[in-house]
């Protein structure tokens, strides 16, 4: 009787270690969109998506759990696989608003795998996989950066704007403050790449980053044409 009592016990502090890994906790998202034209205008270039040339729009590259020390988790349960058929009523929302640009040219399901498998499998205790990409959908919808830019007079034309300058404009037209990602082009010049907004951990509210990720960009950052 009591080996058996033993036996239970530990199969269910496995059971509850299984768990804990599967439903990580974490303290808030980063929801990140890229520029295409600065993802573009680099050494690898890009390919465009089998759809074609995407719209001249910033667009998602992906919804990821973080730690408020800075850390944060990655490919939580290798068990939990990308399924197409999970999505396959967002397909032509995802398309559109979060295209592929690597190499070679593809439809995107490879990049939504990877997003899935190495970030959102470390959501799965607030959101499914369904829910995972709604959310971030949601998101994309609540957040038209381009727009935000535009309406401060900052607009993808290949000219220089100062880092301040963009902050404070996605500031003013969310209440949040970005974090800001450049790349270097061939000329060496700092161009904005990536804009990184902090979500609380249900995925559908913007809240003021607990902390901001270290973008290398220069004091004069130009917005690429696309």
């Amino acid at each position: 009787m009591k080996l058996n009592f033993c036996i239970i016990s530990k199969l269910l502090i496995l059971q509850c270690l299984s768990v804990a890994c599967l439903s990580q906790d974490f303290d808030f998202f980063y929801f990140v969109q890229q520029w295409p034209g600065a993802y573009c205008d680099t050494r690898q270039s890009c390919c465009y998506p089998k759809t074609g040339k995407p719209s001249a729009d910033f667009s998602i590259h992906g919804l990821w759990p973080n730690y408020n020390d800075g850390s944060w988790p990655s490919n939580c349960d290798p068990d939990s696989v990308f399924d197409k058929s999970q999505i396959s009523e967002l397909i032509s929302s995802m398309e559109k608003e979060w295209p592929s640009l690597s190499c070679p040219s593809s439809n995107g399901m490879r990049f939504w795998s990877h997003e899935w498998e190495k970030h959102g499998t470390c959501a799965q205790s607030e959101l499914d996989q369904t829910e995972y990409f709604e959310a971030t959908l949601k998101l994309k919808k609540k957040l038209n950066l381009l727009k935000v830019l535009n309406n401060a007079g900052i607009q993808p034309d290949d000219e220089f704007y100062t880092l301040n300058s963009i902050i404070n404009a996605i500031k003013e037209g969310t209440g949040f403050t970005p974090g800001i990602e450049c790349n270097r082009d061939s000329a060496h010049n700092s161009q904005l790449y990536q804009v990184y907004m902090c979500v609380d951990t249900s995925g559908s509210d913007f809240i003021e980053c607990p902390l901001l990720p270290k973008g290398k960009c220069g004091e004069q950052v130009q917005f690429p044409k696309f």
